[in-house]
């Protein structure tokens, strides 16, 4: 991968308004031409990712079917497998993701087959994913109509709320809550929306944060998606005999960790971010910067701005863009370290009073988001 030179034009376009949004089509025009072919081009590795890791998974309950036979106080020797096996559930996510987002393999027998054995881990029909992930999200990223963003504070005090805001990073949840939080928020996500659909699919579902529609065909496929899911997950449940400590060891503690680890970058992808009614990017998005071991095991998911503007590129590729990034647009693009970033979650409430306020469950206390730009 080598660095790309900025043409004098490209150079001449570096924002002098940065309270202006920017469409993601504008960013789209300027940056694509400056990017090579092949960071487009479909990244056959994603698919071996994934059997690689349901692999490891698969040896890891093998494992475990035979810890009926250890003594108890051998049993922590399981944890670095339960570690591994945590994060492959985290690889299998970003891989499928990145899959199905275009950047793999197009067949569509052998899509549907990989895309639903990687998201099983995760109760995520691949139906639901298109839906929410690749359409409802990507098109109207932080809007008031995309399903992944904060609850508005006039919303209705439904269970899907309240459990946004004793789980979820902000500054009245309890450290217990937050620890619960990490390990079930992904679940909750996934059953909020799968139901909404499926059980209603209507505009005025009030329980998740924006509600949306799928077509009858999409509703079909995902629930029949969900009882295949049902299905894996009782069949591993099964090949451990439904054995407590096996459970445990090798079944919700890699769930747990994984779902944990996912939701660390997820929840800092857009929820400190202001809303946006254009689809701005870089107002709307953050990345990240993280020890280069995450980058490489989690496929560069830290570069989470850089995949809204590009979400079909080949994750590889993502440091070029965040190059030109640095380069054309320095007072917008919100680069920041992990930490900073958790901290400031931890420092702000997190429903929305309006698109750039923060505010808590009661109303009593506000805050500017410290992502907005500066008039």
């Amino acid at each position: 991968m080598t660095s790309v030179p900025l043409s004098s034009a490209a150079s001449d376009v570096k924002q002098n308004q940065p309270d202006a949004l920017i469409s993601h089509a504008d960013y789209v025009k300027q940056l694509r031409p400056l990017l090579p072919d092949e960071a487009f081009a479909p990244d056959l590795n994603k698919i071996w990712f994934i059997l690689i890791n349901l692999a490891m998974l698969a040896v890891g309950w093998a494992i475990a079917s035979y810890m009926d036979q250890w003594q108890w106080y051998w049993l922590w020797l399981y944890l670095p497998i339960s570690l591994v096996m945590g994060n492959s559930v985290i690889v299998l996510l970003f891989s499928c993701h990145d899959l199905m987002h275009g950047s793999g393999i197009r067949h569509s027998r052998l899509f549907r087959l990989v895309s639903f054995l990687g998201l099983s881990m995760l109760w995520m029909p691949p139906t639901l994913w298109r839906a929410v992930h690749n359409r409802e999200h990507h098109r109207n990223t932080n809007s008031d109509i995309d399903p992944d963003r904060n609850y508005l504070y006039n919303q209705p005090n439904t269970w899907g709320k309240w459990i946004q805001d004793r789980f979820v990073p902000s500054n009245e949840v309890s450290p217990l809550g937050l620890i619960v939080g990490m390990g079930h928020a992904w679940g909750v996500h996934a059953l909020r929306n799968m139901t909404s659909v499926v059980l209603f699919n209507r505009k005025d579902v009030d329980y998740v944060p924006a509600a949306f529609t799928v077509s009858r065909r999409e509703r079909w496929a995902i629930a029949r998606e969900v009882i295949l899911i049902c299905l894996v997950h009782l069949g591993i449940m099964a090949s451990l005999n439904f054995d407590p400590v096996k459970l445990v060891f090798s079944y919700f503690l890699p769930i747990w960790i994984g779902y944990a680890g996912a939701l660390f970058y997820i929840y800092t992808n857009h929820m400190l971010s202001p809303m946006t009614a254009i689809n701005d990017p870089l107002v709307n998005s953050v990345s990240l910067k993280v020890p280069k071991i995450f980058d490489v095991l989690h496929f560069n998911f830290s570069y989470h701005t850089e995949h809204h503007l590009f979400p079909g590129m080949n994750s590889d590729y993502y440091p070029l863009v965040q190059e030109l990034l640095l380069k054309l647009y320095p007072e917008r693009f919100h680069l920041l370290p992990a930490g900073q970033v958790w901290k400031l979650m931890l420092e702000t409430p997190r429903h929305y009073e309006d698109e750039k306020t923060f505010t808590t469950w009661s109303g009593e206390e506000s805050m500017t988001c410290p992502l907005t730009l500066d008039p």
